[in-house]
Formats: C-alpha cells, structure tokens, sequence
C-alpha cells in the first residue's frame, strides 16, 4: 500500500470562461472533461491535464461566479506546481508569459529544481518545475493540438506546497498515516523563515511530493477565486483503495468514507491543519463515457446524473467554450 503520487489538485474560479482560456490557449493544456460539480450540479467542474487525461496530470477548477477573491494565509494549499521537460523549456515559459502580460518571479531554484513561478487570473500561485531528467513519477503525454512545441509542453503535476503554523501534526499524518518519507528541505524564498520541507510518497519526484511551509507569522486564509480546494493522492486500483478506506478510519481522522465520482473513487478527510486531502483511484479513468479523441467537448455526466441530464442543463448557465 504506496500512494503512487499527486493525482489532481482542484481549484477555485470566479470565471470558467476565462479559466479555460489561460489553461488551454496560454499554457496548452487539454480540457479532458467538461462535467458538473457532483455536490452543486448547478455548478461546472473542468478538468485539465495531459494528451490523454491520465492520472496525476490534471488541475480542476470548481466554477463559481461572483466568488470573492482569497485572502492568502496559513491552512492553507498555497501554491501548486506543473511538470514541463527541462530548463529550455523554462525559458521557453519565461518568454510565453511575458508575451500574454503574465506577471511572474523568474526562474529560481526550489527543492533543487530550476522552476518559475506566477499567477493565472484568478489569482491561483502556480509553479512550473523542470524535470532534466529527474528520477520518479513518470510524466504525462503532451497535447499537440496546441501551438506549444510538444518539447516545451505541460506534462503533469509537480509539488504542492502547504502553508501552516506548525508542521509537526501535518507530517505526522503524511508518514505515520499516509506512508510519506522526509527527503529533504530547501531556503524559503519567502525571506528570513524556517527551511521548507519535502517529502515524498511512491517513486518520488515532483510528481510525488508535498513541501511544508511553516508560516505562523500569517493569518488564516480566507478561501476565495484562486484558492485551492483539495490535493488528491493516487491509488492504483479499487482493492487498494478498499484498504486505504480502512487504514484512514483506523487512524481516527474524519473522513467522508467511500464516495463514487465514475471517474475514480475518492476518500476525503482534513488533516490537523485542516487542509482538505483526498485519496483516488486511478481507474477507470476519463474516457469511461466518452472516446479518448472527443475527451471535454461536450457535457459529461456521471450514469448516477444522467436521468436528470434535463433539469441539470436548464440550471446551468450557458458556457461558450471555444475548443
């Protein structure tokens, strides 16, 4: 019983429009599902990822209009990462940004990785991270429907960070609980704070890890557009997951038992920090209900949703997505 690594991390924005614009036509990522949120049917729920939707490439977002902007703070996921090949894809990045006016930090280093960080439009921290051949996770397939070079491509997750007061109750879960191993630590950019702290699940690498930011000079963030829901964690199968559902309530934590999205099963609990995790399963995966070559073109429902297909549409606002 190993998580595998990163499976999604989902998101919140105040515009799907304008979401779909930065993550398909700026960053050339594939929209791999066009669905609802299964809690709020009222609500889209979009899904992005690599040429094929597989497992740990994907960032989702949570579609709500109005939403007020996030005070940024500790308990918080306070900034996610994307895979691309190599530095030369980096600059790559670096010059593709400031072509669409994207405010970003430059490439630094973090966790011994060339990265650079900036901000999508609703606000949402994100890092791209090269990979130069780095040992773990492997990656995803680039999409070549886009006029980003296949080289310089978005090829999956790479490291959330979580922001908190204090590590250790944190850490507890992800090695105690979890299976997680302390791979090291690196200076916050931040300034005159305490190192960060990475570790890693399954093969490691970007793909499989989570750094812990200890910030107790922060106030508590106050989640809006561009703050970030929940990290999912991958499991390979349904067998593994049937045991992962009773190592969690074993452990005493919280936890929403089984819950059936179609597309993987999922596991919700908050650790002590409160920060939202969940547990997935890689299978049966996004082309369960439609060809792999139409994946997002059209609304996907769940078969548990499809007899209110109807009432569902008449509620949701009209979405001009131009694919």
């Amino acid at each position: 019983m190993k998580l595998l690594g990163l499976h999604h991390v989902s998101i919140l924005t105040g515009k799907a429009e304008k979401n779909f614009h930065f993550y398909t036509k700026i960053l050339g990522m594939r929209l791999v599902k066009k669905t609802v949120n299964q809690d709020n049917t009222e609500s889209y729920h979009l899904f992005y990822g690599d040429a094929k939707g597989n497992p740990g490439t994907e960032i989702t977002f949570f579609d709500i209009p109005h939403l007020g902007q996030t005070r940024p703070g500790i308990n918080s996921i306070s900034s996610t990462s994307l895979r691309v090949r190599n530095s030369e894809a980096l600059q790559y990045w670096e010059n593709r940004l400031d072509q669409f006016g994207i405010n970003h930090w430059g490439i630094e280093k973090r966790a011994n990785r060339e990265s650079l960080a900036f901000q999508d439009y609703d606000g949402t921290n994100v890092i791209l991270v090269a990979d130069n051949d780095e040992m773990g996770v492997a990656a995803g397939e680039p999409w070549d429907q886009t006029d980003v070079p296949a080289e310089h491509a978005i090829i999956g997750l790479g490291p959330v960070m979580l922001t908190v007061p204090i590590a250790e109750p944190t850490v507890r879960v992800l090695t105690e609980v979890m299976g997680f191993r302390h791979v090291g630590t690196y200076p916050s950019l931040a300034g005159d704070y305490k190192d960060i702290e990475v570790y890693a699940t399954g093969e490691g690498g970007s793909g499989a890890e989570v750094h812990i930011e200890v910030r107790p000079d922060l106030p508590r963030e106050r989640p809006g557009r561009g703050s970030i829901h929940h990290v999912a964690f991958r499991i390979p199968n349904e067998e593994e997951f049937q045991q992962w559902v009773t190592r969690i309530k074993e452990s005493g934590l919280m936890n929403s038992g089984e819950v059936e999205r179609y597309y993987f099963k999922a596991l919700y609990f908050r650790e002590p920090n409160h920060i939202l995790f969940e547990l997935s399963t890689d299978t049966p995966g996004f082309a369960a209900d439609e060809p792999l070559e139409t994946l997002g073109e059209s609304l996907a429902l769940p078969p548990f949703l499809e007899p209110k297909r109807e009432q569902i549409e008449a509620k949701l606002r009209p979405l001009d997505l131009e694919l």
